[in-house]
């Protein structure tokens, strides 16, 4: 274009209309409040909003799209992300060409588990003849490479658990052998002999399945089966069939296909301290749909459940593009415009030690009543095992129990006594058959008294009215001192899972004080409490206990002083005589190193015939408790159980 010279304008004039120039067909928009960003600004609004009634729509042939049908196909095209959180914004000033102009705009989508999705799309826009700027409509301004009709999609990829570790850093749950029994119709003669059959088989392995196998629906689904169909009816780990396998093998019908499953070493291997792994339960799809769906893999219970996020890990995540088919069904194109790598789990790596826990496990076995034993390490406080009868039901009591000690309590009150000089294993102290502190009379069990003998005779034979009478010499918080030198009621620092640390009775009356002497009273301890008190006996030092290596406690507890080495030097020396001349003699003959130990008989009611069974004691490096809730005398019930424990481990 020729631009005849004018002489007389001024060089500012000149400059602002070179800056209003076209250059190269484009220009950056000089536009005021009704410029086309204000068009783009309402129409993000009615977008988030869901009403566009504000804007006008035109498309790419310039008809007219009516506003309505433009919230309606943003709502299809969003698919599976139409009520994920969006947030839309304009990036900067829309660059106009003539009556064309085009604005950035930014998609940031939240998509479950709070992972971000980011992008910026172009939005064109017109200007009509009555000078409005409308929004040229397409589906690209969704995403880019979406059309009519298609669909955003979300593919959510599992992560891969992690193992909970034992000590040597091995998976406890690892794959095994495992035996599908199962029926096939045509081929079983006699249902009902067949159900007999299989119920004696079933029932005769050890250990028990607990729950028994149930057989009372096998008929129905035999009928409704198809003739050549495989009717399982239970699944067995492989060392479990063998025990049955010659009983049912040869009845007609049986089929016995292998297959491996993730499994612990036995059925009941620490299983309340482990937990278990379950296809997500509709409770945790209700409490936490943005984490979880359908057949996810989720921890209950235990370390599985209190270390689910971190064992199984963040899903991965892909935003794929789905096509609406016939019939109004959605079916995938495989493109994927988005996507996440899952990232696997990290693992828990703890302190038990697969002998010493399938010790315990076989120690309990059978106990009906609900039990605990659990066992420390001495030297480091690591728990080596922790394992709940199975009429514990799950609960972990080993770490979890609130009941008192018993007589496992004159190891604190002896230690207390020792260590103000009241006493000392030698001295002579009474032991008759009551004794009574205002009012309230102490006896011994089966009513037995010994005289005049040593301290240590009482402590061996665990007469009551001995440790009821010296009871004033440890003072109103006396006991609470010694217990809290050998840890209980401590601050042990997070231990991977809720364990109780203890009560210890204080400031209480003369009655009282007569009690916590014995282990009754107001005192309440749990079985991890009394194991890790009993190794600081051992070690002379109380170590807090420790469940995990990986991931380390954030805050560890810090080791206690040293304890009094002339008190628990006698202590030692008396918890053995328990075990050659006292209330634990069944355990003088065990083979290893001598085995130190004290009973205990702890009254939980009003009613003395109603006790928990009591055993703490510790051999070599491993220190234990053993509890039985209900289960009489300690020297009756516990003891047997530390025995086969102790017998169990390897030597």
């Amino acid at each position: 274009m020729y631009v005849p010279r004018q002489r007389h304008r001024s060089r500012s004039t000149l400059a602002a209309a070179a800056a209003c120039l076209v250059v190269a067909a484009s220009l950056v928009a000089c536009s005021g409040e009704d410029g086309p960003q204000r068009t783009v600004d309402a129409f993000l609004e009615g977008w988030r909003k869901g009403d566009l009634n504000a804007v006008g729509f035109v498309d790419p042939t310039g008809a007219k799209v009516p506003a309505v049908d433009v919230v309606r196909e943003i709502r299809e095209l969003s698919g599976e992300l139409v009520d994920a959180p969006l947030t839309l914004s304009r990036q900067g000033d829309p660059e106009v060409v003539q009556k064309t102009a085009t604005a950035t705009i930014r998609a940031q989508w939240t998509l479950p588990g709070g992972t971000d999705w980011t992008y910026d799309r172009p939005v064109r826009l017109t200007q009509g003849r009555d000078d409005q700027w409308q929004v040229i409509w397409e589906p690209q301004i969704v995403q880019e490479q979406l059309t009519r009709g298609d669909r955003l999609g979300l593919r959510r990829d599992r992560a891969s658990r992690a193992s909970v570790l034992d000590s040597a850093g091995e998976p406890i749950v690892k794959p095994r052998g495992v035996v599908r029994v199962g029926l096939q119709p045509n081929q079983v003669t006699d249902v009902e002999a067949m159900v007999r059959e299989l119920d004696a088989a079933f029932r005769a392995i050890r250990p028990t399945i607990t729950p028994p196998v149930d057989l009372s629906d096998l008929p129905k689904r035999l009928a409704e089966a198809k003739p050549d169909a495989f009717v399982e009816v239970v699944t067995l780990r492989d060392e479990a069939y063998r025990q049955i396998r010659s009983r049912i093998h040869p009845l007609p019908g049986t089929k016995f296909p292998t297959d491996t499953l993730e499994l612990a070493p036995t059925r009941e291997f620490a299983r309340a301290v482990l937990g278990s792994v379950d296809p997500a339960f509709a409770e945790d799809l209700a409490e936490h749909p943005d984490r979880y769906s359908p057949g996810d893999l989720v921890g209950h219970g235990g370390l599985q459940g209190r270390w689910d996020d971190r064992l199984r890990g963040v899903p991965g995540l892909t935003v794929v593009i789905n096509q609406a088919g016939p019939n109004g069904t959605v079916e995938s194109t495989d493109t994927e415009v988005f996507r996440v790598e899952p990232q696997p789990g990290q693992p828990v790596h703890t302190t038990l030690d697969v002998a010493t826990q399938n010790a315990a496990d076989s120690a309990l076995r059978g106990e009906r009543r609900r039990s605990a034993l659990v066992a420390v390490r001495i030297t480091d406080g690591a728990v080596l095992a922790a394992a709940n009868g199975p009429g514990a039901a799950g609960e972990n009591l080993a770490f979890t129990a609130q009941v008192p000690p018993g007589s496992t309590f004159k190891m604190v009150s002896a230690f207390g006594l020792i260590e103000r000089g009241a006493v000392t294993p030698d001295s002579t102290v009474a032991c008759p058959k009551t004794f009574t502190v205002d009012g309230r009379s102490f006896k011994n069990s089966n009513d037995f008294a010994l005289g005049e003998v040593p301290f240590r005779t009482d402590f061996a034979k665990s007469c009551n009215t001995a440790f009821a009478a010296l009871a004033p010499q440890l003072g109103a918080d006396g006991l609470a001192v010694a217990g809290r030198a050998l840890g209980l009621e401590g601050e042990w620092g997070d231990l991977g899972l809720d364990a109780f640390t203890g009560k210890v009775s204080a400031g209480g009356g003369a009655t009282e004080q007569a009690a916590a002497a014995i282990g009754q009273g107001t005192t309440v301890v749990s079985p991890l409490a009394m194991a890790a008190a009993t190794a600081a006996v051992a070690k002379g030092q109380f170590v807090p206990p420790k469940l995990l290596l990986d991931p380390a406690p954030e805050q560890a507890a810090e080791p206690g002083p040293q304890l009094n080495a002339e008190a628990v030097a006698a202590v030692r020396e008396m918890m053995r005589e328990v075990v050659t001349t006292g209330t634990g003699t069944a355990l003088r003959d065990v083979p290893g190193e001598p085995v130190h130990g004290k009973t205990g008989t702890a009254e939980y009611d009003n009613n003395p015939k109603n006790t928990h069974a009591w055993f703490v004691g510790w051999q070599g490096d491993i220190a234990f408790a053993v509890f039985v809730e209900k289960g009489g005398s300690g020297s009756g019930t516990a003891v047997p159980i530390a025995e086969r424990f102790l017998r169990a481990l390897p030597r």
